[in-house]
């Protein structure tokens, strides 16, 4: 096998993080993809390059140099591409932007366009996470933030990288103001047997596979008798001849509320992905800063999910 950055970068991500478990969140990647990756690696160049131990992973003699020189070629690649891309001073740069919709989107796209005062910035909201790795892999977005469910693996092209940005979010349940839980902070989606369902918006990621999976081992099939675009939903939902699963920094609204879920039995995490080649690392340092402030602010001034952010400060992410 030939070595490339992706590996490089891998296993100096896992130096840095101490443990495989901690860089395959950081990388935005399962644990056993990662592992295969490493021992891929280590076959390559015939030796162990990490010892295993309880508490983490220490480099190995081998591991060590390997560490060395892999990180002087990431550290002038990462040079190298940061200086293309400051391109001509004269002239304004574009880059394009998507993001899962979130009700932040439009803090997100604020905060990126002062995090990056010398370029253009144009926004796609997508629900669909398959959509944006699609665009991103066919050059049509430079960076995005993408939603993935717990159990489902949305898959990024190798040339893409990636970043981990929230890796634990609680999915929420939107139902009319009139509904019989509706005085309820947290329902049990087994209380939901007998609602009527909007389909998730992006069903192509994983989402509606997740709802019915869940709604089995809560011991009922749910009843998806609504196709509608992401807010087009709002007036079935306050009628209440639907229910819809929601993100969590979704506000509740007219007579539409927004409620946890006992348990959490539907999950996602949230994580930046984008083009090398469009975007340098320094640029990626200050969108991931911009991303993360606007997410955290929102999630602490919603009353619905500020209660469950500030009660799990493990899946906080970076903000300075």
């Amino acid at each position: 096998m030939d070595l490339d950055v992706r590996h490089l970068r891998a296993i100096c991500v896992i130096a840095e993080a101490g443990s495989v478990s901690r860089a395959a969140v950081s990388l935005g990647i399962s644990q056993p993809s990662l592992t295969a990756l490493l021992q891929r690696v280590e076959r390559t160049l015939g030796g162990e390059l990490f010892v295993r131990g309880r508490t983490g992973v220490t480099p190995t003699p081998l591991g060590q140099r390997a560490l060395q020189r892999a990180r002087l070629v990431v550290a002038e690649l990462d040079g190298f591409t940061g200086d293309l891309l400051q391109g001509d001073p004269s002239t304004t740069r574009t880059l394009r932007l998507g993001s899962v919709h979130m009700e932040c989107c439009g803090s997100v796209l604020d905060n990126v366009v002062a995090a990056l005062p010398d370029a253009e910035i144009t926004m796609q909201v997508e629900p669909s996470g398959v959509a944006l790795a699609q665009a991103l892999h066919h050059d049509r977005l430079d960076l995005a933030v993408i939603g993935m469910m717990d159990d489902h693996e949305v898959g990024l092209a190798t040339d893409l990288a990636q970043r981990m940005l929230v890796p634990r979010v609680p999915i929420f349940v939107a139902i009319g103001a009139r509904h019989r839980l509706a005085d309820h902070d947290e329902i049990d989606l087994a209380d939901l047997a007998e609602d009527s369902w909007i389909s998730p918006p992006g069903a192509d990621d994983g989402s509606l596979t997740s709802l019915r999976a869940a709604c089995r081992r809560a011991g009922f099939v749910p009843r998806i008798r609504f196709e509608a675009p992401t807010g087009g939903g709002a007036q079935l939902i306050e009628t209440g001849r639907a229910i819809q699963l929601v993100e969590p920094t979704s506000v509740s609204r007219g007579g539409l509320v927004v409620r946890r879920l006992v348990g959490e039995p539907l999950r996602a995490r949230l994580l930046l992905a984008w083009r090398r080649s469009r975007v340098s690392e320094p640029d990626i340092e200050r969108v991931y800063l911009a991303v993360a402030r606007a997410y955290v602010e929102h999630a602490v001034d919603n009353p619905t999910y500020g209660p469950w952010w500030a009660a799990h400060p493990e899946v906080h992410p970076r903000t300075d």
